[in-house]
């Protein structure tokens, strides 16, 4: 599996490509805007998308979702159903934070905990991180070692808690009982800003070594 980083929207969410490259076949995460980049990226690359798929209901990751659907057809798959209430109010987010008016969407799958997706002869494992947003999930590639996270954790820091149904708890939970776990070794796509390990955030994030947690 190949992967590649669009950073879209102007905070610069990372929109992430993975894709077979036995097949040629791509999955898009977290569309948030900017949608003709990412369709011109694929054209590029000679990618024919299968999916799209969305960690969590917030307009940076999901504001592109409704149109690259309605543009491409294909399937939406994610979040979990918690966050239906973020998705329902789109229109209210990219009023609330300035964005082009942007549509709800209803996911033809929501996922859940233990959930596998699914494209050309890729599989991708979901687990379940709530704490940023009640129905946050992450998608991890176990061959290659490399999870998108998301808003759950970044180099340095955490996913905010502060939005509605967001909780710090929570969100610490899943790090260290979902994500920790897979392996110091797993590289993480965030949802904005550079790569990293989870064993170099399990070791230096002072989020999660004490010193602010």
């Amino acid at each position: 599996m190949r992967y590649a980083i669009i950073p879209v929207t102007p905070f610069q969410q990372n929109c992430t490509v993975f894709s077979c490259e036995a097949t040629r076949r791509a999955a898009v995460i977290d569309p948030g805007g900017d949608i003709e980049r990412i369709q011109r990226f694929l054209a590029d690359e000679g990618l024919t998308l299968e999916k799209i798929l969305v960690t969590h209901g917030h307009i940076d990751h999901a504001g592109g979702v409704a149109s690259l659907a309605e543009k491409t057809g294909v399937p939406i798959e994610g979040p979990q159903a918690e966050d239906r209430f973020w998705i329902e109010g789109m229109p209210q987010q990219s009023k609330m934070f300035g964005f082009p008016a942007v549509h709800a969407f209803e996911p033809t799958r929501w996922l859940k905990d233990g959930d596998r997706v699914h494209f050309g002869e890729v599989e991708l494992e979901v687990l379940h991180c709530p704490g940023h947003t009640p129905g946050h999930v992450v998608f991890f590639h176990r061959p290659s070692g490399l999870v998108q996270v998301g808003d759950v954790l970044f180099q340095g820091s955490i996913g905010r808690t502060d939005f509605p149904r967001g909780d710090y708890d929570t969100l610490i939970a899943s790090i260290k009982e979902k994500l920790f776990p897979l392996g110091d070794e797993v590289e993480f796509i965030p949802g904005h800003g550079p790569m990293s390990t989870l064993g170099e955030e399990r070791r230096h994030n002072p989020f999660l070594s004490g010193r602010f947690g």
